[in-house]
């Protein structure tokens, strides 16, 4: 699928901020020109983004119910009742719960966790998870990155005297829960300043405010941060504000001083004594504790997560790595059984949005085939099995297209749903499947804008290969930590050559490695462009090029420089 190259541009205001931070900070017009981009227009602001700072957090009783949360978890520890802290299967939920375990499980011992089956139990709080705590005592079960839309399971709680606080960060319903607390900036009553916090974010809160009120020093806090920005990362919240704030100092933790069970991930990732990055997160650390829940029991990411034994957490570590392992194999046959049975369907040619079913699909990993299907087709994708008698489902969506609202307005055909603008999950009976595919289409391709059915290349800025010097490369990797709502920044450099040596490389050749030089200096500019063979002819001819890519830092037998990782190729037509 070809991508659109969008240029980003600035007004003639904005060109002026710009032209004055760059006096001001004593930098390239390109970053001042890539601070405006991100709203950031005065020295002050610019000092805020460069040295995040923890004392900027926001104050956690600004969110509302805090209050009536910490005064219920006081309560229970102070009545020695046993208290629940549970949590949704991914990365998310397991990294709430471990971050809130351990933190009580300091100054209190009355405390468990749970993680429901994905298979038994399904999403969100269940009846299975509520007759455990009665059943075994339990008066408070905090509820993090789920329980929103938990109303009569909450009711039912109630009657069975069981007290919930609700952390979460999805999307709520007009009623909420009854329960004693309702955490969640998205509520609509809720003033709390910043509305993107993760599931983990929003736990983080309540143990912030819990500190603040029993008088427990911040520093206590701040070894769990490396839990926070797996929550963040992984769960692809935007990294602006605080979730800035709170990425930068967990990769500090993770970097400075990992966990012994996240240590244990680290290893078998290959990660070990390697600078850690959003993206490492994302593409190797998140998926790995995600494939505990979808392969087998969530509840093992939970224990290796809050282990503080070193061959406990090894053997951990290397049991989800062959779940990951397992996890990839199903997930790849999945995704081309998916992929023929949509180049089977004649009617996918003119649909805006996919909507496949197989019943005996593997529900633990169809919410890796929808990201693939959205990623392959560009359409707003749902992928459906069966599960507890009913179809469960995940959606990915395209870029711009809020998935979350398109899923809403097929509502009544639903038995249960809830998420994002970009990824929500769902189930229905069997028999409603025809009727939601339709109504999803309907209201899919009458909303969606047609620059969201083709993938884009936000360009910050196009450089000269005499652009990219050290001082440069210091100051934009300042501009990390890297997510949504403050990605890489993307450049392009027009009608590069090869030096003459590039090459291709891969075990089946298909990847080339380049050696270019543009017309603006003598410098030769390594570069990677992975499954880009096809440009190799091109290249060898001594044809130009424009070239779009990201700067990132490649070490090799002790030596650092600075590599050109390749997003897109254009030829130049003549």
């Amino acid at each position: 699928m070809i991508n659109t190259w969008i240029y980003r541009t600035l007004t003639k205001q904005q060109i002026e901020i710009q032209n004055k931070l760059a006096e001001e900070l004593s930098i390239s017009p390109i970053l001042s020109k890539m601070l405006v981009q991100r709203d950031i227009f005065t020295y002050e602001d610019a000092r805020s983004f460069f040295r995040p700072d923890l004392s900027n957090l926001h104050d956690p009783f600004l969110m509302a119910d805090m209050q009536k949360a910490v005064d219920r978890l006081t309560k229970a520890m102070q009545s020695n009742e046993k208290i629940l802290v549970y949590g949704d299967y991914d990365v998310d939920g397991t990294t709430s719960v471990a971050l809130v375990y351990k933190f009580l499980k300091q100054f209190y011992s009355n405390i468990e966790f749970y993680i429901p089956d994905r298979y038994a139990e399904g999403y969100g709080i269940s009846i299975l998870g509520i007759d455990y705590a009665a059943n075994n005592d339990f008066k408070l079960i905090i509820a993090l990155d789920c329980g929103i839309k938990a109303v009569e399971k909450v009711k039912y709680a109630l009657s069975k005297g069981v007290d919930f606080i609700i952390c979460d960060h999805h999307t709520p319903d007009a009623v909420l829960p009854p329960a004693v607390a309702v955490l969640d900036p998205k509520r609509l009553d809720c003033t709390y300043p910043y509305k993107h916090l993760s599931g983990c974010g929003v736990g983080f809160k309540l143990m912030q405010a819990f500190a603040i009120t029993n008088n427990i020093d911040f520093i206590q806090l701040t070894p769990l941060l490396d839990l926070l920005a797996l929550s963040i990362a992984s769960d692809i919240v935007p990294i602006t504000g605080e979730n800035r704030i709170l990425a930068f100092y967990g990769l500090k933790q993770i970097n400075s001083n990992p966990s012994i069970g996240l240590k244990g991930i680290l290893d078998v990732c290959g990660l070990t004594d390697k600078e850690i990055s959003i993206s490492d997160i994302v593409f190797k650390i998140g998926p790995r504790i995600n494939a505990s829940g979808r392969m087998k029991l969530a509840s093992e990411a939970v224990e290796l997560l809050v282990s503080s034994d070193h061959a406990f957490a090894k053997e951990k570590s290397d049991t989800i790595n062959e779940y990951n392992n397992d996890r990839k194999d199903l997930d790849k046959y999945i995704t081309d059984e998916a992929i023929a049975m949509i180049g089977t369907d004649t009617r996918y040619k003119d649909r805006k949005s996919i909507v496949v079913h197989k019943p005996d699909w593997h529900k633990g990993v169809i919410g890796i085939v929808a990201s693939r299907l959205s990623e392959e087709f560009y359409k707003p994708s749902i992928v459906l099995a069966n599960s507890n008698g009913l179809a469960s489902g995940s959606a990915r969506s395209v870029s711009g297209f809020d998935i979350y609202k398109a899923i809403d307005s097929c509502r009544d055909l639903l038995e249960n749903f809830g998420g994002h603008m970009y990824a929500a999950g769902l189930s229905l009976k069997e028999e409603n499947i025809p009727a939601f595919t339709e109504r999803f289409e309907k209201f899919v391709s009458e909303n969606i804008l047609l620059e969201q059915t083709y993938p884009q290349i936000d360009i910050d800025s196009i450089l000269e290969f005499k652009d990219i010097t050290p001082k440069f490369f210091r100051v934009l990797k300042q501009f990390g930590p890297f997510g949504p709502g403050n990605m890489k920044p993307v450049f392009v450099s027009k009608k590069v050559f090869d030096y003459g040596t590039s090459r291709l490389v891969g075990k089946e050749q298909e990847h080339l490695k380049l050696e270019l030089v543009d017309s603006s200096s003598e410098n030769v500019i390594n570069g990677i462009a992975f499954r880009m063979f096809e440009y190799n002819d091109h290249l060898k001819a001594l044809n130009p090029l424009d070239i779009c890519y990201t700067l990132e830092e490649n070490s090799f037998n002790g030596n650092t420089s600075i590599q050109l990782m390749i997003k897109d190729i254009k030829i130049i037509e003549n």
